[in-house]
């Protein structure tokens, strides 16, 4: 089976002063984007920041940079409905009337780092219900155990249909520490139909990533989920990450999935 791999180009956390090389305006995310998608990447997971480079929601900005990137290639879109700490859920949720082929769905509250992440359940159900009338496929977000049972609740609802699609995000302060051993006690839990991937932010990002692969999961690479490519060596830009991950799954012997196979592993319009 081939690896559908994802690249994360920005996220809503860092900022250039952290890593120059982060894109933080349409035109850069875009060119990121697009050279992640000639390296062999199928879907882009999309942060928006405004014009200060504070994560923003703003529909004009989300459609300006998805129109860039489809105009330059065919990568799948997935946007992150998380967008930022300081943004309401109901400004977030709108992001899905732009109609991506992918949107991610955040299933609870919690702590994240020194903030609050909000997800309301009666708003999370609302969001899932209208990704489901508009065609969006979600990927729900889980950090901790409970996150997975509140998608799989979701799911026994009819508000997750189809094949389900997970992140397993280890490593952020007021999440599952990225260990090894919760990865598995997540992994074993997954319905058994699951597609899924480990999104291990920091320094485990690479081992994780490698573990993942080993046990039959896609992969994520790129800026939002490690600033460095090695310790002490800060990545420029998304590219260098995307490789490393890409030499992880050669390593493994595994191919790299392209855009149309992973349109019909995820059952997604194209």
């Amino acid at each position: 089976m081939s690896v559908i791999l994802t690249v994360a180009t920005t996220g809503p956390i860092a900022t250039t002063s952290d890593n120059p090389s982060l894109p933080t305006q349409p035109q850069e995310i875009a060119d990121a984007v697009v050279e992640a998608y000639e390296l062999g990447a199928a879907v882009a997971h999309l942060h928006f920041r405004d014009e200060d480079g504070a994560p923003t929601a703003d529909l004009a900005i989300a459609e300006r940079t998805i129109s860039l990137i489809r105009d330059a290639c065919p990568i799948l879109i997935q946007v992150s409905t998380g967008v930022g700490l300081g943004v309401e859920f109901a400004d977030r949720a709108r992001l899905v009337e732009l109609q991506p082929q992918m949107a991610t769905l955040n299933p609870c509250s919690m702590s994240f780092g020194g903030g609050e992440f909000r997800n309301p359940p009666t708003d999370v159900r609302r969001l899932a219900a209208r990704m489901q009338e508009l065609g969006v496929k979600p990927e729900m977000e889980i950090y901790d155990t409970g996150h997975l049972d509140m998608c799989l609740r979701l799911i026994d609802e009819g508000l997750i249909t189809g094949q389900p699609q997970f992140s397993i995000v280890l490593g952020v302060s007021g999440g599952a520490a990225a260990t090894p051993e919760n990865l598995l006690t997540l992994a074993r839990r997954l319905p058994a139909d699951a597609i899924w991937q480990i999104i291990a932010v920091g320094r485990a990002n690479l081992r994780l990533t490698a573990m993942g692969l080993a046990m039959g999961a896609n992969a994520r690479a790129g800026l939002e989920d490690t600033l460095y490519l090695r310790r002490g060596e800060l990545a420029v830009g998304n590219g260098p990450l995307v490789r490393r991950t890409i030499a992880l799954a050669d390593a493994l012997d595994l191919q790299i999935a392209s855009v149309d196979e992973t349109v019909g592993r995820l059952g997604l319009r194209a």
